[in-house]
C-alpha cells in the first residue's frame, strides 16, 4: 500500500504515520517513496535509489537542515537506510517497506467507528504486506501442498501484486486458490520422468 504514500504532482499523506513520525518525517517519507516507485519502473531491483538534497527541497520545500534532522528521526525508526554509492559518492535510500507497512497494520487495527442509519459500525482497515518466500514457504509446509514457494512470489512480482484488476488483499487466499488449481490439473508424467521409471523397472533385471 506505499502507493496511497506516495507523491507525483501532489503529496498524499497519511494522517495517522503523520502524528507519529511528524508531519515533515511523513511528508519525505512519502516524497522518497515516489522516488523509490519511479526507480523500481526504470530498472531498480536492489532498493536502493538515490536522491539529491537539492531534489528534495524542490519537491518538499524541506530545507537541506530539515532533511538531515528529519532523516535521522525516520533512521532511527527503522523507515529508511541511507547510504553512499559510487564515484562521485551519491546518497543512496532504501525504504524498509516492512517497518513502514507494521507501523501501518498497527496503527489501521485501532478500531474507528462511522454513523450509517443510526447504526454504529466499526471499521478496521489493513494494509496489504508482501510476503517474502520463507513466509510463503512455511505457509505451504503447513497446509502441506507442493505449491513452489518462489514460484507464487516471482509471478505476482511480475503482476505487481493485482490480483485481476484489484491490488491483492490477502496472499494467503492467493495461496489456498492455487491450491485448489493444482489439484484440479490432471496428473500426468513428464519424459524424464518416464525415463526415470522405465530406467529403475529395468534394474530390477539387472
Amino acid at each position: 500500500m506505499k502507493h496511497l504514500l506516495s507523491s507525483s504532482a501532489f503529496i498524499v499523506l497519511n494522517k495517522e504515520l503523520a502524528r507519529n513520525v511528524g508531519l515533515k518525517g511523513a511528508v519525505l517519507l512519502a516524497d522518497l517513496i515516489s522516488k523509490e516507485e519511479y526507480f523500481i519502473a526504470n530498472g531498480m531491483t536492489n532498493g536502493w535509489f538515490f536522491n539529491t538534497e537539492e531534489n528534495i527541497e524542490r519537491d518538499t520545500t524541506l530545507t537541506p537542515y530539515q532533511q538531515r534532522n528529519t532523516l535521522k528521526k525516520l533512521i532511527d525508526q527503522g523507515f529508511l537506510e541511507t547510504k553512499r554509492i559510487g564515484i562521485p559518492a551519491k546518497k543512496h535510500f532504501k525504504i524498509n517497506e516492512g517497518q513502514v507497512m507494521k507501523l501501518l497494520n498497527n496503527l489501521s487495527e485501532r478500531k474507528s467507528t462511522t454513523i450509517n442509519k443510526n447504526k454504529e459500525i466499526r471499521i478496521i482497515n489493513k494494509y496489504f504486506l508482501k510476503p517474502t518466500i520463507s513466509d510463503v514457504l512455511n505457509y505451504c509446509l503447513e497446509r502441506k501442498n507442493k505449491i513452489n514457494a518462489e514460484a507464487f512470489i516471482t509471478f505476482y512480482e511480475s503482476k505487481g501484486w493485482m490480483v485481476g484488476k484489484n491490488k491483492m488483499k490477502d496472499w494467503k487466499a492467493c495461496v489456498r486458490t492455487w491450491e485448489l488449481r493444482e489439484k484440479k490439473l490432471p496428473k500426468s508424467t513428464s519424459k524424464i520422468d518416464s525415463q526415470i521409471n522405465e530406467y529403475l523397472k529395468g534394474k530390477q533385471y539387472l
